[in-house]
């Protein structure tokens, strides 16, 4: 099949229940995603009546049921990647709720199942430009299917490149989704570099990222795409930072068995979320600096240099989260510990927590005790 096709895929998707009244879809997004023949969101929380939410940390989110098939339907939603943070929010059903939900509206998802092997299901699509395979995965947060639980396809990077092998043999497209990098940094970290563009040498076509919301920038690889971030397409929740409300519909076209890309940016309006595309010089101003981004990206050193000063920027609030302090619940009493320089107790604590995180085996026996616990603790 040597037919044109064209496909757009948006970042993450969230509309709260207080928004089901509003318009939030302006009229030329709506157009555009009409012309399309193709349409993938990231519906970035459940669909559930479920009130059972996890233990956790950060917020547990529920999408609008009315709101959600509104806009999905507005936009001509095909597939929805669900493989993200917030999927196991509501538990199991909350994620069994979700699939029926988009299935009752023929929505098809990838990356959310009933266990491990459910959400680890490549979705392949019959297009007239060929057989396209979906993979889609999460970075482990609270969300990770297990081989009895339910959940989002975690990122294992042997696992994944397995299913990339996989469907490369069995479509003529791969597409590779993840959801992960770090949020409110436009740039991916050198190990993120490095592991998407194993993904992309593992036989991915094309490598697109969501999670961070904040636009990254994108560079090829070995005659493959790799987008960083598309940031949040729609997300109904205020915050001062501009990038939230920024976004990029990513333009795929397949013609005659190649695949070329252009980026569409668009913008919710701060007041009632409302998603327009960009026009004249707001559009402009977005390309260039994403132009600037991707020059980062195309430097090593220059990568390097912005991620240690990213992390030197996180350095205090992480080791806040690695001190015992924060096992303090009163904030006012753990902030008066940190100004007195209480964060750990001695070089040898600080030593071992390294130890226990870097170290592959530690990690492995470190993760299932603490997760053990933490779920015995919350029955």
């Amino acid at each position: 099949m040597n037919a044109n096709m064209n496909i757009l895929i948006t970042g993450d998707l969230y509309i709260a229940d207080q928004f089901k009244e509003s318009q939030l879809i302006d009229p030329s997004v709506q157009a555009f995603f009409k012309r399309s023949d193709l349409n993938i969101v990231n519906l970035e929380a459940p669909v559930t009546d479920s009130a059972s939410r996890i233990l956790k940390t950060g917020p547990n989110m529920k999408a609008s049921k009315e709101s959600t098939a509104k806009v999905l339907a507005a936009l001509e939603v095909d597939v929805a990647t669900l493989a993200n943070n917030h999927i196991l929010d509501y538990g199991a059903q909350g994620v069994m709720d979700t699939i029926t939900f988009l299935s009752e509206r023929d929505i098809q998802t990838v990356g959310a199942g009933g266990n491990l092997t459910e959400a680890a299901k490549t979705l392949f699509l019959e297009t007239k430009a060929g057989k396209i395979a979906l993979v889609n995965f999460a970075e482990n947060e609270w969300a990770s299917a297990t081989s009895d639980t339910a959940g989002a396809n975690p990122m294992d990077v042997i696992d994944n490149a397995k299913q990339i092998q996989a469907a490369k043999q069995a479509a003529d497209f791969v597409f590779v989704i993840v959801h992960g990098g770090h949020e409110y940094y436009n740039l991916p970290s050198p190990r993120m570099q490095k592991q998407y563009r194993f993904y992309a040498d593992q036989g991915a076509d094309i490598v697109i990222g969501h999670h961070t919301h904040c636009i990254g920038g994108y560079e090829t690889h070995h005659c493959v795409p790799i987008y960083y971030s598309l940031g949040n397409f729609l997300f109904t929740e205020h915050s001062n930072d501009e990038d939230w409300y920024i976004g990029l519909i990513l333009e795929v076209n397949i013609d005659n068995g190649k695949i070329a890309t252009r980026l569409h940016p668009v913008r919710q309006q701060i007041d009632d979320f409302m998603v327009k595309l960009l026009e004249g010089k707001d559009k402009t101003d977005i390309l260039q600096r994403i132009d600037s981004i991707n020059t980062i990206i195309g430097d090593a050193t220059e990568l390097e240099k912005e991620w240690k000063n990213y992390a030197s920027e996180k350095s205090d609030a992480y080791l806040r989260y690695w001190s015992p302090l924060s096992f303090i619940k009163n904030r006012y009493i753990r902030a008066a510990l940190f100004k007195l320089g209480l964060r750990f107790t001695n070089k040898t604590g600080l030593a071992l927590f390294l130890n226990l995180m870097r170290c592959e085996a530690h990690r492995d026996l470190s993760k299932e005790a603490l997760r053990t616990y933490l779920y015995r603790l919350s029955d």
